[in-house]
């Protein structure tokens, strides 16, 4: 793994484990409106206690559209070395369309970071395998075996900004206020089970997949042993990543629909199962049958950002809903907002001298995808059986 030597650790964690809950945000304009970066920003540091300093990150859709045709890597990089080998190889292999540093702004107590870069890339074409597949093994080739250099996100119109420190000098550091987005992820604190280093910060990326995570993935070697059998590379040994990797496999490489993905993610109990009817026993089987090592286990709430190719806001959390997640809807049933916690959307209200309402606050029920989508709107609630809106047909029934 990269950056083994964690200098850019702020000095009192260096030695120091710290266990607690992280906070995760994100929300869509369903009529694609992009806000700057304000809004997010308060939705996140507002849940100030949920942080121990290690680390932040923001994903935002729709930011570059001067180029949303082209692949925006976002880099990490030890050195001059390491970018230039890896700017001269994607150049070998495809197509530079503009690369550049990311704007920064150092504040306090945000140091030792890596180079941080971008580059708008286009493949070659390949017959036989599209462009998305190649940007997805040009990724794990680089993060595998390029010494110091680290591919934060990979999508269209799309990044991540990520790195060591509290949610407020993250979010000044990248400058996130200036970006204008239809949807945004947020998160704080890095992984329980990894060392705080800059690329294993939330949000987690490949392609137009982006994931912020609360809580801990208890099956991740099954998880990730069953990716690797698809040519995944899992290089950051922390669970967030396989979540990312699996959405990708099951939206994108197999076409499973979001909603029946989710319920591969976390499909029902089996005494749960038996008590339905026939048709969906047999449907949610086979699911668990076909799917049961991208079931994830243990603690967790998640919200997702996706946009293969539809933009859409999804969140879920485990069947025993150990983790919380809470969701609101603007008064004009506009923009979803999901969050760690009520106090985000509070934290709305008060900014805006209370002219920002919303028309519902709600919690999900456990293991139940919550999905809204550029144009179409809140289409899960969170709350619905498992194929309530989804055209089901089994064979024999």
């Amino acid at each position: 793994m990269k950056w083994k030597n964690y200098t850019c650790l702020p000095k009192q964690f260096r030695n120091e484990r710290i266990f607690d809950g992280c906070g995760i945000s994100g929300y869509i304009n369903i009529d694609g409106t992009k806000d700057n970066g304000k809004k997010i920003i308060d939705m996140l540091c507002i849940l100030n206690e949920r942080e121990n300093g290690l680390g932040a990150g923001f994903a935002a859709y729709g930011i570059y559209p001067k180029y949303k045709d082209y692949y925006a890597l976002h880099f990490l990089f030890d050195n001059e070395q390491s970018k230039e080998r890896v700017l001269n190889y994607l150049e070998d292999i495809g197509y530079l369309i503009q690369s550049e540093p990311i704007p920064t702004k150092t504040p306090m107590d945000v140091s030792n970071s890596p180079i941080i870069w971008r580059a708008f890339y286009e493949p070659r074409q390949k017959k036989g395998i599209s462009s998305d597949e190649q940007v997805v093994q040009l990724v794990m080739e680089i993060n595998e075996k390029f010494e110091g250099a680290f591919i934060m996100s990979s999508g269209k119109n799309m990044g991540v900004f990520k790195g060591n420190g509290w949610s407020h000098e993250i979010a000044e550091y990248y400058k996130i206020i200036d970006y204008k987005a239809y949807m945004w992820l947020a998160h704080s604190r890095f992984p329980t089970n990894t060392p705080g280093w800059w690329g294993g910060a939330h949000p987690f990326n490949l392609l137009n997949t982006s994931v912020v995570h609360n809580g801990e993935i208890t099956s991740y070697g099954t998880n990730m042993r069953y990716l690797e059998s698809f040519g995944y590379k899992c290089t950051l040994f922390t669970d967030t990543e396989v979540i990312a990797y699996l959405i990708d496999l099951l939206c994108r490489k197999h076409g499973i629909p979001i909603p029946i993905a989710s319920i591969a993610l976390a499909p029902p109990l089996f005494d749960e199962i038996e008590q339905m009817d026939k048709k969906y026993q047999i449907a949610l089987k086979s699911i668990r049958a076909t799917y049961r090592s991208a079931m994830l286990n243990g603690p967790f709430s998640i919200v997702v950002g996706f946009a293969n190719p539809v933009p859409t806001l999804f969140g879920l959390t485990d069947r025993k809903k150990l983790r919380p997640l809470v969701a609101g809807i603007s008064e004009d049933e506009n923009t979803l907002f999901l969050s760690s916690e009520e106090a985000s959307f509070k934290r709305l209200i008060i900014d805006s001298n209370g002219l920002y309402t919303f028309k519902k606050i709600w919690h999900l029920k456990s293991g139940t995808a919550i999905i809204a989508r550029l144009d179409e709107g809140l289409i899960r609630e969170g709350f619905e059986e498992p194929f309530k809106n989804i055209k089901l047909t089994v064979t024999g029934i």
